[in-house]
């Protein structure tokens, strides 16, 4: 190798590993996904609130759940009474598992769920459901509760929290301890900003027991325990009774580590797991060898298919069957607002007389036909239901105006 070849793989050498060093001291962004798992220190995991739980329930033998609802009730010893901390961004129970917490709470425990959506039997037997409003921009909304001693307390969140609430309660058997305050803004509505209020935490009984629900998950986790809004958790965990054991639900995670191998069972038996592995040894050496004595061929890659347009196909095909029109203009109207501000630099939140003739002028269209568009999508979203028909010409109004 002459002196040249050696000066250019040094260089390269040296490029790699900077590269590689590079990659190993830049810091590793902010994880924001959902986990609540006990584990986790990412923002929304729950790793301060499980440590911390010796300290909020200290008259308790504290107990994590591994497994389902379903297989936990039937273990459990009947006798014995406690409380169950279920805390998620979405928790789903199927019929068995709803059915066991029914049964769980009328003898006289308590569940306390923190989610932003609950379906099913357990939903329809409380006579529980949520929604939520959904806004163009991420803003701050606060948290109070109603109890005396907490009802000058008063706890704000922005980043990642929703603007969930609960849309119907059992008023024979329920109680609102807290609410979710919140500025309400539509861009194009011409009235003045909306303050609204609505109950997100609240006491159901059932039989002897009691179910707390609370759609803030966001609260229990550590970003807002480590950003001072630690004692709205404090508050809203002082509602529980003090009985001998706490279980903490560490099933029901968004982040919960799932082993969904069929090897699973082969790997938890050692005679098995060591027959698995001599097999896959020595099929590795069979291919090694046998590669060395066969020319290998060459496959024949298809290239790979456009599968959008089946996709939203397949996607319409839902909404037309469920035939919730108003919640397909209203998505219409998010991506057609995104699709302005994106692709003509247009501020959204402008009042309509302003918004029309710069959108026209930006857009390339006439004023009359941007101000026909804009006008009817005012219309519609001072309108609570929709029809097919609106939808449909809605639609076309779009398509008209892109194309």
């Amino acid at each position: 190798m002459d002196k040249k070849s050696k000066i250019i793989l040094g260089i390269f050498c040296i490029a790699v590993v900077a590269i590689i060093v590079t990659e190993i001291v830049r810091p590793k962004p902010i994880n924001w996904r959902p986990s609540y798992t006990a584990t986790d220190k990412i923002p929304f995991g729950c790793f301060v609130l499980y440590s911390e739980l010796g300290n909020l329930f200290q008259n308790h033998d504290i107990k994590t759940v591994e497994e389902s609802v379903y297989d936990m009730m039937t273990k459990r010893d009947s006798l014995e009474k406690s409380n169950y901390l279920l805390i998620n961004n979405y928790i789903y129970f199927d019929d068995q598992e709803s059915f066991q917490l029914l049964d769980y709470v009328g003898q006289g425990n308590t569940v306390f769920i923190a989610t932003n959506q609950l379906h099913g039997i357990l939903a329809d037997t409380l006579n529980v459901y949520t929604s939520a409003d959904y806004g163009i921009r991420e803003d701050t909304l606060s948290l109070d509760l109603t109890h005396p001693k907490f009802s000058n307390a008063s706890f704000e969140y922005a980043r990642g929290m929703n603007k969930w609430r609960f849309t119907s309660v059992d008023t024979a058997n329920t109680t609102i301890l807290g609410h979710v305050n919140y500025v309400w803004e539509d861009p194009l509505a011409q009235k003045p900003d909306e303050k609204r209020r609505y109950p997100n935490f609240i006491k159901t009984t059932f039989g002897k027991g009691t179910f707390y629900l609370s759609a803030a998950p966001e609260a229990f986790s550590n970003y807002y325990m480590l950003r001072g809004n630690d004692a709205y958790v404090e508050h809203a965990f002082s509602y529980l009774q003090n009985k001998p054991y706490l279980y903490w639900d560490g099933y029901k995670k968004s982040g919960r580590a799932v082993i969904d191998s069929p090897m699973r069972f082969v790997l938890n038996q050692a005679a098995l797991k060591w027959t698995y592995y001599l097999t896959m040894v020595g099929l590795l050496l069979f291919v090694i060898f046998r590669a060395r004595r066969e020319q290998r061929i060459i496959p024949i890659i298809e290239p790979l298919k456009n599968s959008s347009v089946e996709f939203a196909q397949t996607v319409g095909a839902l909404y037309h069957q469920n035939k919730d029109f108003t919640d397909i203009v209203n998505k219409k109207l998010n991506y057609f607002f995104e699709y302005l501000r994106s692709r003509h630099y247009v501020d959204t939140n402008q009042p309509i007389e302003k918004l029309i003739p710069e959108l026209a002028a930006k857009s390339g269209k006439s004023v009359e036909e941007t101000k026909n568009l804009m006008e009817y999508i005012h219309h519609l979203k001072n309108k609570s239901v929709h029809s097919e028909t609106e939808s449909i010409e809605l639609s076309k109004k779009i398509y008209k105006f892109k194309h």
